[in-house]
């Protein structure tokens, strides 16, 4: 059985991620797939703009001791996130992408586009 809060940081993640999916879908993107994993890396959004596939990593933080949401994603969490695109992006037409983060800070949300490259 699980413990209460993990139910509960999943159930906020999960809020999280949603919230950010409409952020992005009220600024155009389209939403294609949520959670999409492979083993040693997992994409938490994959959204279309325009012609180009976005990647997206939402990140949520209650309170800032740490730096806050942006500081939460490492080079090694940015690696995990590009193995997982190229995973994605094998035997599919070639197209633009990039990675942008969705970061919830509070009630703030702030939307980082290109916030890093697949060189991570």
């Amino acid at each position: 059985m699980r413990a209460k809060t993990d139910d509960t940081t999943t159930t906020r993640g999960r809020e999280a991620e949603a919230a950010a999916a409409r952020h992005l879908e009220r600024q155009g993107l389209r939403l294609i797939e949520r959670n999409f994993r492979i083993r040693g890396g997992e994409i938490d959004l994959i959204c279309r703009d325009g012609r180009t596939l976005v990647f997206v990593e939402v990140r949520l933080r209650r309170r800032n001791d740490f730096g806050g949401a942006a500081a939460s994603i490492t080079v090694a969490k940015q690696r995990r996130i590009v193995l997982a695109a190229r995973h994605y992006l094998a035997g599919r037409a070639d197209c633009d992408c990039r990675f942008d983060c969705v970061l919830l800070d509070g009630e703030r949300i702030e939307w980082l586009r290109d916030a890093f490259t697949a060189d991570a």
